[in-house]
């Protein structure tokens, strides 16, 4: 070839790589290489997120819960920074300067262009004062947000409280960033979709002074924030209030549901705590000083704490007992102190109740009565064995929302315990337990768990002689529905005939037994006492009340922990909150400052 041709070839191919090789990185820096856009972007625009305002809570009169306060964060994006006055803004801030490095090193660190919490829930008398000097701090700009705010101090544990986005929530849903408020707990977590809203976005142009000079393309980028739907909620708020405080000094809980619709009128659990305290910064101060408190006033016992229901179970067994066809109203047993369940061994009862029928048994709450009415269930001879006799009961009470969730929207609701024959089998032996092994499941002892909830939802389903709603609390969300579910009519397997019979035993509870306190003038009121032994310490004091006895409005079950009798405690509490909603007042304010004396004693 000829040598001249041959460099014009070398020369055009050199020539060409270097065109191609401009090429490719013209193309790089302008299409794949963004951090000059973004440097640039950064430097002229300033994308500020439009934070909703949460929906708002009311309870079931309209009364406001739940509002929203101002917030403001301080923000900064470590690309826009510029030499600034250290010490003027930890004097303005309140701050340190090792806060000021550490803070803006973990900005760089998550990203040089966006923008990042540097402070947040500064108050409106700082934010004032550092709004006139913001200008001097270039790469800083306040971010509005909102706090929630409490206007009555109840229903902590049920309302629930919001918190940071953890890195595993952030993680799994695209929605939150680092910085977002979520519900943690109660409503405010059921509810979060509903109550969040959707933000929104505006995107500023700023100059070399970080002063905003306008909306970019006069706001055609922008995306407007949605409010948060508003929520109404099942909870009379008056209600909810009356019995925190009767339960102030105590430990426990109190439910009410409205037996027609399973509406939660209220659900109180004791001790308590100011909602307030969990609230923005103020959390990380109280959250850790309220979980290393004894008395543990973040547990949610209402839904949460399992407890043998005692002498209340009575009328479960009273049901099963009816339904199973082994007793019926006039079976006649005889009690001289006590059931004999084999040898010397003695199921104490509390008095000589003699010879009594069923609905004199419940109203009398007599252990030996009880006693012979489940070893006729267990020892029923239509069964081949124990364990099909015995799963026959287990499973009628769990028909009654015993030993398993409810399926309502209380966050941490647990299921309570009704023991499976696997688990006698395993402890005793297989067939080698009997009615006598097992008889103190007769008086709702033993391994028998049940929550307080699922204690009034079993009263409201003997209020309605055989059905229920399940037990929430949403009532109305602000232009959506609500979760089916809650208005499908459970029916249990208990025919109609046996809850009669149960509820005349317990009117006459009221009338002539063991719940006479729970007396209410020109009310038709029907009650069960119950003293749950406790092997921790004193028993508990149980108590289950509904009214009127026809066409009930509100059912209740109270347990006090450690705190003796079912009526002394329990009973007055669960009276005095019948009254108050069914009436409006109190008529025995000597009552209601007796429950105020409690202390207690484990």
């Amino acid at each position: 070839m000829n040598p001249y041709v041959f460099r014009r070839y070398i020369i055009s191919a050199i020539f060409a790589l270097t065109v191609l090789i401009f090429l490719a990185r013209l193309f790089y820096l302008q299409i794949l290489n963004v951090s000059y856009k973004y440097s640039a972007e950064n430097n002229s625009q300033r994308p500020v997120i439009q934070y909703p305002a949460r929906g708002l809570i009311f309870d079931r009169k309209g009364k406001l819960l739940v509002d929203n306060k101002a917030a403001y964060d301080l923000m900064v994006t470590p690309n826009q920074l510029r030499a600034f006055d250290t010490t003027e803004l930890c004097k303005i801030l309140q701050i340190t300067p090792e806060y000021v490095e550490e803070t803006i090193q973990a900005a760089r660190d998550y990203s040089m262009y966006k923008p990042s919490i540097f402070l947040k829930q500064i108050s409106a008398e700082t934010y004032a004062v550092l709004q006139e000097k913001l200008y001097k701090y270039i790469g800083f700009f306040v971010q509005i947000r909102t706090l929630r705010k409490y206007e009555r101090k109840i229903g902590a544990h049920l309302l629930g409280y919001v918190g940071e986005a953890d890195e595993k929530i952030i993680k799994n849903n695209l929605y939150y960033k680092i910085g977002d408020y979520i519900g943690i707990s109660g409503i405010e977590k059921i509810y979060e979709t509903e109550l969040r809203g959707i933000k929104g976005k505006n995107i500023y142009l700023v100059d070399v002074h970080n002063r905003i000079k306008g909306s970019l393309q006069n706001g055609r980028f922008d995306t407007a924030a949605i409010v948060g739907s508003d929520i109404t909620i099942t909870i009379d708020a008056d209600l909810q209030e009356y019995g925190e405080y009767l339960m102030q000094n105590m430990r426990g809980s109190a439910v009410a549901i409205e037996p027609s619709t399973g509406e939660i009128l209220a659900m109180v659990s004791s001790p308590t705590y100011d909602p307030q305290l969990l609230i923005g910064r103020a959390r990380a101060i109280n959250y850790p000083k309220l979980s290393r408190d004894s008395v543990n006033p973040l547990f949610f016992r209402a839904a949460m704490a399992n407890y043998p229901p005692g002498s209340t179970f009575k009328i479960v067994n009273g049901l099963i007992g009816l339904q199973e066809n082994v007793v019926n109203r006039n079976t006649l047993f005889t009690c001289p102190g006590g059931y004999n369940y084999g040898g010397p061994k003695l199921l104490a009862c509390t008095h000589v109740h003699g010879t009594l029928n069923l609905p004199q048994a419940v109203a009398h709450s007599c252990n030996t009565y009880f006693c012979h009415v489940f070893r006729n269930i267990i020892d029923n001879p239509k069964y081949s064995n124990i364990k099909e006799s015995y799963t026959v009961w287990r499973n009628d009470v769990i028909s009654l929302g015993i030993g398993r969730k409810l399926n309502t929207d209380i966050s941490n609701e647990l299921s309570g315990n009704v023991p499976s024959p696997d688990y006698y089998d395993k402890v005793f032996g297989e067939n080698r337990w009997k009615s006598a092994t097992i008889i103190s499941l007769a008086i709702g002892q033993a391994e028998m768990g049940i929550t307080p909830l699922q204690l009034a939802n079993i009263t409201t389903i003997i209020a309605n002689r055989g059905y229920y709603y399940i037990p929430h609390l949403i009532k109305e969300i602000k232009g959506k529905n609500i979760d089916d579910r809650f208005f499908e009519k459970h029916t249990t397997p208990i025919d109609t005939f046996a809850y009669n019979i149960i509820v005349e035993g317990m009117r006459g509870a009221v009338t002539d037994g063991t719940s006479t306190i729970a007396q209410l003038p020109n009310i038709e009121v029907c009650a069960k006492t119950g003293t749950a032994q406790n092997p921790h310490g004193n028993n508990h004091s149980v108590f289950v009340t509904f009214a009127p006895k026809d066409n009930p409005k509100i059912a209740i079950a109270v347990l006090v922990e450690n705190a003796g009798y079912g009526a002394a405690w329990a009973a007055p509490i669960a009276s005095l909150m019948t009254e108050k909603y069914l009436t409006g007042k109190i008529a025995r304010p000597e009552l209601e400052k007796l429950m105020l004396t409690y202390r207690y004693k484990k």
